[in-house]
């Protein structure tokens, strides 16, 4: 399993960034993906969810209306688009192949949103 994060960086507030998430090394249409991230000095967080056939997102509550998640199976790429940005979702976000916390993950991508 090998999954490749980019698309992080530095934004401002009310900003966006779109995040990129390669997967290989399986069939990534049969599995539900996630995506988790990491504050500086706090545990791992869920942020969002969707079945292997793109159906039924799911989203942490402070990031409802803000962040879209979505994947292309023809590609093997899953994506989160993130829109007004805020500050606090500054983190390491991480593509997770199935559960977000016992499932395989990449090596994250630096979220940083500061004026």
């Amino acid at each position: 399993v090998q999954l490749v994060e980019s698309g992080g960086g530095l934004a401002q507030p009310g900003g966006s960034l779109r995040l990129s998430c390669a997967a290989s090394g399986f069939t990534f249409s049969r599995y539900a993906m996630s995506w988790a991230r990491q504050a500086p000095g706090k545990g791992l967080e869920w942020v969002s969810n969707i079945a292997s056939d793109g159906s039924s997102p799911d989203y942490t509550d402070s990031v409802k209306g803000r962040f879209t998640i979505s994947r292309d199976n023809a590609k093997n790429t899953l994506y989160l688009q993130m829109n007004s940005l805020k500050p606090e979702d500054t983190a390491l976000y991480y593509c997770v192949k199935g559960h977000w916390l016992d499932g395989s993950r990449g090596q994250g991508t630096q979220v940083t949103v500061d004026s």
